[in-house]
């Protein structure tokens, strides 16, 4: 693994993927998407301000946990590209996605606690859904495991 500096500035592509940990291809689309940015030399080679390390370890936990991108990049836009985000943005942002994450938070327990169970499908194939939802009924609330449900819109 190539390590650069501490205190290089700029990185190319092949550092930039190998101390984030993930692929070039990767680094390119993200940029496609408009969540990192890069500039090209003279000789036409990309180029990343060294703070995209911690825009692209943002993206990855980010996605991890099942924020979309078009959120990412929305909440990227409100930090500065010339410089590395202070502590006090960063809270600002997170803050911003706090009631998000306790919904999915909330959605994952549920599905832990409760997937051995009837989960609302409508599908009636274990004993247990004639008594949880006799008849579908809960149907009648509309599509999908109705009891693992949770309206993260």
């Amino acid at each position: 693994m190539i390590k650069p500096a501490w205190n290089k500035p700029e990185l190319t592509p092949k550092e930039l993927a190998e101390r984030s940990g993930i692929a070039i291809s990767a680094l390119h689309f993200y940029e496609r998407k408009g969540l990192i940015t890069s500039w090209r030399t003279a000789g036409n080679a990309r180029r990343y301000p060294r703070e995209t390390l911690r825009r692209v370890a943002f993206i990855r936990v980010s996605q991890r946990v099942g924020i979309p991108l078009a959120d990412i990049r929305d909440a990227l836009d409100t930090l500065p590209q010339d410089r590395a985000p202070r502590r006090e943005e960063w809270a600002v942002l997170s803050a911003r996605w706090r009631p998000d994450l306790d919904a999915r938070i909330q959605q994952l327990q549920r599905l832990r606690d409760d997937l051995t169970d009837c989960i609302g499908c409508g599908c009636m194939s274990l004993r247990r859904c004639v008594l949880a939802n006799p008849h579908d009924a809960l149907g009648e609330e509309g599509p999908g495991p109705r009891r693992l449900a949770v309206d993260l819109d």
